[in-house]
């Protein structure tokens, strides 16, 4: 961790802004704002996201009232692509293939609701300070650090709007303290009244028109028939759903593991009759780690935006429940 420890020190070197407080800002608090903040305010604005030489922009808005929370972003790069959020149901559009995909969000949650509300627990598995106060989108943004306490994660540096706590920029560093991906706002406003006209899709659908409904059963985790056999430090079960995946091909189970700021998806399918057990492989698709392997007739595939080991043990520990 030598390496996260003098980023760290870097970052910190930067001219901050000068605050008028005596006291330190306590960091866990600080989580709890972030948490809060990310999924109770009304705002909207545009964001970058980087990941290696790619870059994409996208503009938010966010409104919550006595309805629940609504939230529309519209991919502004390439192809176009707008996803909607009303409560849990999401809502994918996809125009230039005529289709829309209907899910339901889970309890990981994407810029800048990056923390889910069981903030608290993310402290066991990260060291948590705070850093200085600069700017990001022309506000003063505090700075709060994540150290993993292990190789299991990446370390992780938020800068929080001071007056807020909104998120305004999120960057996930590996060991050697390289990018792996960064969420940075460039315009921001937050608070105040959002108009529904500004959260209305911008497609309209029509008969010819697909609509794949992929939310899938909530599964006890009891009845999944389907468990770790041993523990990945930090790593508990979230969520179980399963799906279709069509006429006479079976269903596919869907496993989340998170440690409430990382998470690992194991997906759970069938062999067609004639598949062959394949070796284990690993691979990686821009920040996402990929593991799969055979375990009987099903191919178990483990991804997500952590380091390969441990993609790679959770994916081995994946075992049939035994009764």
């Amino acid at each position: 961790m030598r390496a996260f420890a003098l980023l760290m020190l870097a970052v910190t070197l930067v001219v901050p802004v000068q605050s008028a407080a005596s006291e330190p800002p306590d960091a866990v608090s600080w989580l709890g704002r972030i948490a809060t903040a990310g999924q109770r305010l009304n705002y909207s604005g545009t964001f970058i996201y980087q990941s290696g030489r790619n870059f994409e922009t996208s503009r938010i808005t966010r409104k919550v009232d006595s309805s629940g929370e609504h939230e529309r972003l519209e991919v502004l790069d390439g192809s176009p692509r707008e996803v909607i959020r009303s409560n849990r149901e999401v809502r994918c559009v996809l125009p230039d293939q005529k289709t829309i995909i209907i899910d339901r969000s889970g309890g990981q949650r994407a810029f800048p609701a990056r923390l889910p509300t069981s903030y608290a627990v993310v402290a066991e598995s990260y060291r948590i300070s705070v850093g200085d106060v600069s700017r990001v989108a022309g506000l003063d943004a505090q700075l709060v650090l994540l150290e993993p306490r292990d190789d299991l994660r990446y370390g992780h540096l938020l800068w929080a709007e001071r007056d807020t706590g909104l998120l305004l920029k999120a960057r996930m560093v590996d060991e050697n303290g390289e990018i792996i991906e960064q969420f940075t706002f460039t315009d921001v406003s937050i608070g105040g009244e959002i108009d529904m006209e500004a959260l209305k899709p911008r497609y309209v659908k029509n008969d010819s028109w697909r609509v794949i409904d992929a939310q899938g059963d909530e599964v006890r985790p009891g009845d999944s028939e389907w468990a770790l056999s041993s523990p990945l430090p930090g790593y508990a079960l979230k969520s179980v759903v399963r799906r279709p995946l069509g006429r006479d091909l079976g269903d596919i189970l869907h496993l989340v593991y998170s440690d409430g700021l990382a998470s690992i998806s194991v997906f759970i399918e069938p062999l067609e009759a004639d598949g062959v057990s394949a070796s284990p492989e690993a691979f990686a698709s821009g920040p996402i780690n990929i593991y799969k392997r055979t375990v009987g007739g099903y191919l178990v595939t483990a991804l997500g935006e952590v380091p390969l080991r441990a993609v790679r043990r959770l994916g081995d520990g994946i075992e049939p429940a035994t009764r």
